[in-house]
């Protein structure tokens, strides 16, 4: 006897794993002083520690992508709770720099399961508008739940909350997809000709996967790595760090909602450029305006780097639609990894200009606004390389593939 499919307890469970995902990002991001403080850790360690979150989220996305159709989404989500369970117990009982290291390198890892098992089987689900739909509703989440957890890490951080207590909170959602995806039946893979893995790796020796790969890699560091160092590099403005990356990821939340109408207006290639620009303009803000200002250029921010992640995913699965669910993938697994290499980076940034900041004589709050307002000058360069790639984006593939709503999602 076949069991029943219960879809709506699927798709719960599967919002919930997203949320555990944004809550890694957004607490985390929240208890990395406490975590410097406690540990001794130079800004350079603390970016080894984030860039560990962005490698195991390509490894595993990646290999849950190549293997989905046949481990499924059931297995993929049981190694997701485990990874996901330990990365949380570790950093909780960790001793030190290394144990931080791969405590956040399994929790990325879980992260990457949810994205390679929850998208598919959200789409193998439902189908036409009411797929549409649903996944809309699943990637809100993500933004959703790190506007969540930065008031959560706010406010428990304001009232004295150890960091451990922090992150005792990641294990609620945790338990309560694993809960929901219990005992459930899950629908079968559906199999189609974008499949073929010989297929997807051939389709993806084009100039147009390759663009879209360099760009994807811009794109997300532009909007990870601004975020996560929000309440490390903005705190000195005047304005709460983790209040800038809820109203930041607020507003993505909003936009990406009602998304659809603006892509089908601008298209894939008009959206990308335009957020390029508005991303540039918000980050050139972060890095000149101090106290209220800065929730003004946190929703700049926000609007322009709304749509990078979904868009870009869209317009690999419309413009290069023989690489398959491999493509969006490698497409996604790219932007994590990019965000591994920058993060050391920024936080080397951060290093050099407090060490010359301390040389000028600057101390206190004033040393830390110069240097994090240094830092995100650098930073403005990842939109504003956007800025020329997406301009020939748009000029080249102007008339080609019509642009749809439905790659937004």
């Amino acid at each position: 006897m076949t069991q029943t499919i219960n879809k709506t307890a699927l798709f719960n469970a599967s919002c919930f794993a997203l949320i555990t995902t944004a809550f890694t990002f957004s607490i985390r991001a929240g208890i990395l002083p406490q975590l410097g403080a406690e540990f001794n850790l130079s800004n350079e360690q603390l970016g080894f520690i984030n860039s560990m979150w962005f490698l195991g989220f390509p490894i595993s996305m990646i290999l849950g992508g190549l293997f989905y159709h046949k481990v499924g989404p059931a297995n993929i989500m049981r190694i997701a709770f485990v990874m996901h369970t330990l990365g949380i117990l570790l950093t909780i009982f960790a001793g030190g720099y290394t144990t931080l290291l791969l405590s956040t390198l399994f929790i990325g890892f879980g992260n990457g399961c949810t994205e390679a098992a929850c998208n598919p089987l959200i789409a193998d689900m439902y189908t036409g508008v009411k797929m549409n739909k649903m996944l809309n509703r699943f990637h809100m989440w993500f933004p959703g739940g790190i506007v969540v957890g930065s008031l959560i890490s706010k406010f428990m951080t304001d009232f004295g909350a150890s960091w451990q207590i922090q992150m005792w909170i990641l294990m609620i959602p945790t338990v309560i997809y694993a809960v929901l995806f219990y005992g459930k039946a899950f629908p079968k893979p559906q199999v189609s000709e974008a499949t073929s893995i010989p297929m997807n790796l051939k389709a993806m020796i084009s100039p147009l996967f390759i663009f879209l790969f360099v760009a994807m890699a811009f794109t997300a560091i532009t909007e990870f790595g601004t975020t996560q160092w929000a309440n490390v590099v903005l705190n000195s403005s005047g304005a709460s760090g983790m209040l800038l990356l809820a109203l930041t990821t607020g507003v993505m939340a909003v936009g990406r909602y009602f998304g659809g109408p603006l892509v089908a207006k601008l298209g894939q290639t008009g959206v990308l450029l335009a957020g390029a620009v508005v991303a540039t303009i918000g980050i050139y803000m972060f890095s000149t305006v101090t106290g209220p200002m800065a929730y003004v250029a946190a929703i700049i921010f926000g609007l322009g780097v709304c749509y990078f992640w979904p868009v870009m995913i869209g317009a690999t699965a419309q413009r290069a639609p023989l690489t398959g669910a491999l493509g969006m993938s490698i497409i996604g697994g790219v932007g994590m990894f990019s965000n591994f290499i920058f993060n050391p980076i920024t936080g080397r940034w951060i290093d050099s200009a407090r060490i010359a900041n301390e040389k000028l004589g600057l101390t206190g709050d004033a040393l830390e606004l110069a240097t994090g307002q240094e830092t995100l000058q650098k930073m403005m360069m990842f939109p504003a390389i956007l800025i020329v790639l997406f301009t020939i984006f748009y000029f080249w593939q102007r008339g080609k593939n019509p642009d749809i709503a439905g790659a937004a999602h």
